[in-house]
């Protein structure tokens, strides 16, 4: 394996399990508290986590292209956070999250197919190990019609799917000043959002810390995300990505006791398979 492909590996990974932890952190914070509130919490620390980086790596202004391109994939994340976190709130962890990545992962290796041309022979068995992985995950055994918060799970996937084309297409050195635009789109979007619902207003109570641990995390895994894709295709950085559920399945077996079917297990099997595959 080439050093590219290795960088491309660890940190599509790294970028899995932050964005795993963290959309788990968000939607048992969605459970306590309001949703909104949880939003502007995340968003707020996740804006202030990557300029505080972009200012300690001492990162060049980013061009007015990068920036934009910034501002725009925020647009989409927010669509995507939004509604992925409603969607963990009402529905079981395990079938939200994995619905969303399935669909988020499917768009970029369209967008790459045309733009970048077509992976390996290895790597496309690769993609259809992890998406098929994903898509088992997603079915948990004795469900049976519309599970709760399907829509909004697919919509989720839609924005972040458009988050990561839009996002990749950021250069280098710029990274953590295109995410910081992106995520001040995100905020000023979520203000909007909840200013016109009347829901801008300050919580009754105080905010599970789960917030704010949401957008740390939240922030990590698109920063794994620029530079996984900077090092590599964005086809092979999105699906390794979007193996997040993951993550967020093992903590919502091990700290709310969502069982894992036998199904799911087989799917954490398929994408584990599939890790070294697309790899390459």
């Amino acid at each position: 394996m080439s050093q590219s492909a290795l960088a491309t590996a660890a940190f599509g990974l790294a970028s899995a399990a932050s964005w795993g932890a963290g959309d788990f952190s968000g939607g048992l914070a969605a459970r306590r508290a309001d949703l909104y509130a949880v939003l502007l919490v995340s968003q707020t620390v996740g804006a202030v986590s990557l300029a505080v980086l972009a200012v300690a790596r001492a990162e060049p202004g980013p061009s007015p292209s990068m920036l934009g391109w910034g501002s725009a994939a925020g647009l989409m994340g927010a669509v995507g956070i939004a509604a992925l976190y409603r969607a963990l709130a009402i529905g079981r962890m395990g079938m939200a999250a994995p619905v969303t990545a399935l669909v988020a992962a499917a768009l970029p290796v369209l967008f790459a197919s045309f733009s970048e041309g077509l992976p390996s022979p290895m790597q496309f068995v690769g993609f259809g190990l992890g998406l098929s992985g994903v898509w088992l995950i997603s079915r948990p055994e004795g469900a049976t019609g519309r599970p709760e918060g399907l829509g909004l799970a697919l919509l989720s996937g839609i924005g972040f799917g458009t988050f990561f084309i839009f996002i990749g297409q950021v250069r280098a050195p710029a990274v953590f000043w295109p995410l910081t635009a992106a995520k001040g789109v995100s905020l000023l979007l979520v203000v909007a959002v909840a200013r016109g619902a009347g829901r801008l207003r300050l919580p009754k109570g105080p905010l599970p810390p789960l917030a704010g641990v949401a957008g740390v995390l939240d922030a990590g895994g698109n920063a794994f995300f620029v530079f996984a894709e900077q090092a590599g295709r964005l086809d092979v950085a999105s699906i390794l990505a979007s193996l997040y559920p993951a993550a967020t399945v093992f903590l919502a077996h091990l700290i709310l006791g969502e069982r894992v079917s036998r199904m799911q297990a087989v799917g954490i099997a398929a994408a584990l398979v599939a890790i070294p595959l697309i790899a390459g």
